[in-house]
């Protein structure tokens, strides 16, 4: 192949040239002429060695047997499984960070890795990206020949990425095999404006067969989309050609892209573009040594200097000829397309070492703030549960109202008076039972407000509690304000009035079952069901180790004690079990709202998209099984 030369300029030096270049694979001394040589495009007919058979691009000859390179392809599936069936919930910690590792590496994957793995004949993809105004696709319609990509004054130039490939390769590019997600349009010759979001396929004889050349757009763009596709195309190529300016290759932007490549051991070669003349070799120094101090020391490195031998959409003259010539090495030579393809192939593989295990990373963050949002639910409720057990047997539900209406009770002597011979009726004016039913009925009613309020006052508080704990956490307000939010709330104290209704009913038909009392007392005395639970119910809350019920104020209620009136007519052991059997009914309903009242976050936290406990370790299993397949 014969090379073109470069003409001097009005400086004498060359219009475009190597600066520094390193021994990097990509930047590899050009290879002798051959029969297996290819052009990338611009060399005049007359010149070119060609058309040859393209030698298969990617990491082919360096490839296991059949069966290993099923392995190693089912490894990637599931590596690609388990990262897209990811969820991350949305504002919690690790989120925003998580999602965006997890679209980079599950893009290359899907765009990169896989594809050529099940065809590593596809063609050599070579991403001209950089800096706005940096000249881009000038320099790409000056590579290919002919104008495929549109340039002007207005920025950003390229809102659609151009891709120029041979027509025989043009299939390979299309939605179904090449970054599936993104729509596009074929076009032959000049891809217009105006279709942002579109790739734009550009068929031309100018590029040869097994060499594909993309103009992406700027990677420091004032347009968020532009830098997503910029990304994504470069996660997609065997080579980057960056190309920055002599006034922005400073830019942060800049090299979060070059440091990008670096980590990944991309194929890359830098051009420096619009380099003065005046200071010229002060700059190219400078640039080289932040290269050098970036680690990318090897690149092979290009300037273009400030010129006006610009024709349409071409540069004229000489001044691309160095970059044509490196490329066509690259894409020519079997032995050095095969060096950049693998390199980066290998580069992105063991980029996984690093990139999976901080994504489990991020994965590990939000199941441990999922841990510790539901810890907080779990600490609540299991409180709010101790707290009312504690307060059921211990006397202090035995005050105030409920203190009040047992005192009229039992003072009224009408625990006496429910117990009588069997046989006899009860004769009672209307007036007395009717004072007698207010009284129970108050009574009744005390006791259903006292564990109301109980059950009520613990729900309350462990929903503070959680509320307090959730806001103190990154994005657990707006879970908590979700949970908050559900209907259903305030209906707790209704349930709770028709659990202890029922509860009450099922003490009442334990007390009236058949054995349930002394066979002796049962032989002459009947009595009334519904004070006897009450009675109970008393005994139950704690009546003996009351301070306000039991003690000295004992001695100045009428009537026996409410467990010794108990003793009387069931006996010590049918007493313990009908005690136990209505504490643990009740205790079964208590649970049984709390967690009702505990669903709403529950819900909130089930549905947030916090990841399964098993998935980092999954990741860090599949990050193993790559390494083992390799």
């Amino acid at each position: 192949m014969t090379r073109p030369s470069a003409a001097p300029n009005a400086s004498g030096e060359g219009a475009s040239d190597r600066f520094g270049t390193g021994p990097d694979a990509a930047s590899a001394p050009p290879a002798a002429p051959g029969p297996e040589a290819v052009p990338l495009a611009g060399v005049p007919d007359s010149e070119r060695r060609g058309p040859t058979v393209p030698v298969p691009a990617g990491p082919a000859k360096h490839r296991a047997p059949a069966n290993e390179d099923d392995r190693f392809e089912q490894v990637l599936e599931s590596l690609r499984k388990q990262i897209r069936d990811l969820e991350f919930a949305e504002g919690i910690a690790g989120a925003d960070d998580g999602k965006a590792l997890q679209a980079d590496v599950l893009a290359q994957l899907s765009d990169y890795v896989l594809p050529r793995v099940r065809r590593p004949d596809i063609p050599l993809l070579i991403a001209v990206a950089g800096s706005t105004g940096a000249g881009k696709s000038t320099l790409v319609n000056s590579l290919v020949g002919e104008q495929v990509t549109t340039t002007g004054v207005r920025r950003p130039t390229t809102n659609s990425p151009v891709l120029a490939c041979n027509p025989a390769d043009v299939e390979w590019f299309s939605e179904a095999s090449f970054i599936p997600t993104l729509p596009r349009v074929r076009q032959q010759g000049l891809a217009m404006p105006g279709k942002d979001g579109m790739l734009v396929l550009a068929a031309t004889e100018a590029m040869p067969p097994g060499v594909a050349l993309l103009d992406t757009p700027d990677v420091d763009s004032a347009v968020a989309a532009h830098h997503e596709f910029a990304a994504k195309f470069l996660d997609a190529a065997d080579l980057w050609v960056f190309v920055t300016t002599s006034g922005r290759y400073a830019d942060a932007r800049v090299w979060e892209f070059l440091q990008v490549a670096r980590d990944r051991d991309t194929s890359l070669a830098v051009v420096l573009s619009r380099v003065p003349r005046k200071g010229r070799r002060q700059l190219l120094d400078h640039f080289g040594a932040m290269l050098e101090a970036n680690g990318l020391g090897n690149a092979a490195r290009f300037a273009i200097p400030e010129t006006d031998q610009i024709e349409g959409e071409r540069f004229t003259s000489n001044v691309a000829d160095h970059i044509r010539e490196y490329l066509a090495d690259v894409a020519g030579e079997a032995e050095q397309r095969d060096r950049v393809s693998r390199r980066t192939f290998i580069g992105v593989i063991d980029s996984f070492r690093t990139r999976v295990p901080e994504l489990a990373r991020r994965v590990e963050a939000q199941i441990e703030t999922g841990r510790a949002l539901g810890a907080a639910v779990d600490e609540a409720y299991s409180g709010a549960a101790d707290r009312i057990d504690t307060a059921l047997g211990d006397g202090t539900l035995l005050r105030g109202s409920l203190l009040a209406r047992w005192q009229e009770v039992a003072a009224s002597g009408e625990l006496a008076r429910s117990l009588r011979l069997r046989g006899k009726k009860a004769r009672k004016g209307r007036a007395e039972q009717a004072e007698r039913g207010q009284r129970v009925s108050a009574l009744e009613r005390a006791v259903r407000d006292s564990l109301e309020a109980l059950v009520v006052s613990a729900d309350e508080r462990a929903s503070e509690q959680i509320e307090q704990r959730w806001r103190d956490v990154p994005g657990g307000a707006e879970l908590a304000d979700k949970a908050l939010d559900q209907p259903g709330s305030g209906l707790l104290a209704k349930q709770v009035r028709q659990e202890i209704a029922e509860w009450q009913r099922e003490i009442a038909d334990m007390t009236a079952a058949n054995g349930a009392t002394k066979r002796s007392v049962a032989r002459f005395v009947t009595f009334d069901h519904e004070i006897v639970a009450l009675v109970l119910i008393i005994d139950l809350l704690g009546y003996e180790r009351s301070h306000s019920g039991g003690g000295a104020h004992a001695r100045d209620l009428s009537g026996p004690s409410p467990q010794r009136l108990l003793k009387g007519l069931f006996g010590a052991q049918s007493l313990r079990s009908i005690g136990g059997s209505a504490r643990e009914n009740l205790r079964e309903r208590v649970l049984g709202l709390l967690t009702h009242e505990r669903a709403p976050f529950d819900h909130a936290l089930s549905t947030a998209g916090i990841p399964s406990e098993d998935s980092a370790v999954q990741l860090y299993q599949a990050t193993y099984n790559l390494e083992i397949s390799r």
